[in-house]
C-alpha cells in the first residue's frame, strides 16, 4: 500500500536540490599558512569565513564533502525568531532575568539573516508571515499561556495566542488544541540561502576546499595548529570547528558533546492552488509541542507541501521513513490523502546535552556547535559572532559562549540512547494526548 504515495519521478534527495544541488568547487592550493583553517563549510563555517574576510583576516574553508552537502541545504527552511530558544530556556526552569540574554541573541540571529539577506539581495524566497505552533494537547496550549509574555518581552516575538475555535484562521486543520502564532518568524528555500552565501565568500576571495577531509588537528607550542588533510597539512593560527551534525573522530571532544539526530522531510507532488490555500492560508510555516516533533510550510512558489519531523530516532533510509511522515501529514490535513510524494530525505540536526547551541573556545579550538533545530538563523550568527572574537571586533559576550559545553560519562559520540529516547517521547506523547 505505502508504494502508492510515491510519485512515478520520486527522488530520494532533498526537493531543495532542484534548485540548487552542492558541487565539489575547482580545486584550490592549499596555503602554507593560514591565520584561520575552518572545519566545516556550512552555514557556520561559510559565516566564519565571510566575516573574516570582511575585517581582512585571511582563512581557508575545508570540508569533507561538496560544501553545503550536510545540514544547511537538507533543513525545512524554518527561521525562527527565539521561540525555540525560549522553549528551552522554559523547559530547564530559567528564570526570566537567567532567560533574557540568550533570548536577546535569539533576536540578533534572526535580525543577522534578515539583514545579510536583504543587504546582499540573496534571491531565498525569505518569506516572513509568521508561524503557527500547534498545542498537541490542552496542557500544551494552557503552558504557552505562561511563555509568551517572556518571548514577547525578550525575544520580540510579536506572538498571540490562538483558541482552537480560531485556529482555522491560521492553518487548515482541527488536529491541534489551539496554538501560538508567531509574528515574527520566517522561512526560506534553504539551498538558495546556503549558495547566496556560499557566492559572498567565493566572491570575498576565501579559498574553499571540497572533498579535503581533515583527518589530523595537532597545537604546536606556540599555540598554533597542525591542520593535517589528504591534500598535505597547513598550519593556523586557530582553528573554527563548524561541522555541527557532522562531527567526527578527528574532534573526539567535540563528538561527544553533540548528538547527531537524523530529521526526515518529505515533498508532495504540486497541488491545486485552492487545496495549497486551505492548507495554509496565511503562508505560515508550522510545527508543534508533541515530543516527536513535525514541521512543516508549502515550497516557495506555494505549489508543495514540505513536511518534516522525527519519524525515526536514530539513522534510516529515507525511503523507509516516508510512509511514516506522509501518515502524519494526512493525520493533520486529511484533504492531502491521494496525495503523493516526489521527494524524500534526510540530514542531521545536532542536539546538546543541555538543549542549547553553543560557541567558544576549547582545549584550543574554536568551535560554534549544536543548532538543536534552528540552524538557519543560529549557526549563521554563531559563525559570524566566532569570527568576531577571533578579530577582537565583538563588543559583547555571547550568552551561548558558555564556559561550559555539558556532556555525559555515557555518551562518546556513538548515540546508542536514541531508540529508547525516541520510545519514551511516543509513550509521553501518547498519554498527553489522551489525558492532558
Amino acid at each position: 500500500m505505502s508504494h502508492a504515495i510515491f510519485h512515478p519521478d520520486f527522488k530520494a534527495k532533498p526537493y531543495w536540490w532542484e534548485a540548487y544541488e552542492p558541487k565539489a568547487l575547482p580545486d584550490v592550493a592549499l596555503p602554507k599558512d593560514v591565520a584561520v583553517a575552518i572545519v566545516g563549510g556550512g552555514y557556520a563555517g561559510m559565516s566564519a569565513a565571510l566575516e573574516l574576510a570582511r575585517n581582512g583576516i585571511e582563512s581557508i574553508v575545508l570540508d569533507a564533502a561538496e560544501p553545503g552537502f550536510g545540514g544547511s541545504t537538507r533543513s525545512g527552511g524554518l527561521v525562527s525568531a527565539g521561540v525555540n530558544v525560549g522553549k528551552r530556556m522554559i523547559n530547564r526552569a530559567l528564570t526570566a532575568e537567567e532567560a533574557k540574554p540568550f533570548l536577546n541573541d535569539a533576536v540578533d540571529a534572526f535580525t543577522n539573516i534578515e539583514n545579510l539577506i536583504a543587504e546582499n539581495s540573496i534571491d531565498c524566497g525569505w518569506t516572513k508571515t509568521g508561524y503557527f505552533l500547534g498545542a498537541w494537547c490542552q496542557s500544551h496550549y494552557d503552558g504557552m499561556k505562561k511563555k509568551i509574555e517572556l518571548i514577547n518581552a525578550e525575544a520580540q516575538s510579536d506572538a498571540v495566542l490562538v483558541p482552537r475555535a480560531r485556529q482555522r484562521e491560521h492553518i487548515g486543520s482541527d488536529y491541534y488544541h489551539g496554538g501560538m502564532l508567531v509574528g515574527r518568524a520566517a522561512h526560506l528555500h534553504p539551498a538558495l540561502y546556503y549558495k547566496g552565501l556560499l557566492d559572498l565568500v567565493v566572491k570575498a576571495g576565501v579559498p574553499i576546499a571540497s572533498r579535503t577531509p581533515v583527518n589530523g588537528l595537532t597545537q604546536e607550542s606556540n599555540g598554533s595548529w597542525s591542520v593535517k588533510t589528504p591534500r598535505g597539512t597547513i598550519k593556523a593560527g586557530h582553528v573554527i570547528i563548524a561541522t555541527n551534525g557532522y562531527t567526527g573522530d578527528v574532534t573526539p571532544q567535540f563528538k561527544r558533546r553533540v548528538v547527531p539526530v537524523g530529521s526526515y522531510i518529505i515533498a508532495t507532488e504540486e497541488l491545486s492552488a485552492d487545496l495549497a490555500k486551505s492548507l495554509s492560508p496565511a503562508n505560515r510555516s508550522f510545527a508543534d509541542t508533541r515530543r516527536v516533533l513535525t514541521y512543516y510550510r508549502l515550497s516557495p512558489d506555494g505549489k508543495r507541501m514540505i513536511f518534516g519531523g522525527r519519524a525515526k530516532f536514530g539513522f534510516s533510509d529515507p525511503v523507509e521513513t516516508a510512509p511514516m511522515l506522509h501518515r502524519f501529514m494526512i493525520d493533520r490535513f486529511p484533504q492531502l490523502k491521494g496525495t503523493r510524494i516526489t521527494h524524500a530525505w534526510t540530514g542531521n540536526v545536532a542536539f546538546t546535552m543541555d538543549e542549547l547551541p553553543h560557541m567558544g573556545k576549547f582545549q584550543g579550538l574554536h568551535y560554534a556547535l549544536g543548532c538543536n533545530g534552528s540552524g538557519v538563523a543560529m549557526m549563521s550568527f554563531l559563525g559570524r559572532e566566532t569570527a568576531r572574537k577571533i578579530v577582537g571586533t565583538s563588543n559583547r559576550t555571547i550568552a551561548f559562549d558558555q564556559p561550559e559545553f555539558p556532556t555525559s560519562p555515557l555518551y562518546h559520540g556513538n548515540p546508542w540512547f536514541l531508540p529508547l529516547v525516541g520510545a519514551w517521547f511516543r509513550t509521553r506523547d501518547w498519554i498527553d494526548r489522551r489525558f492532558n
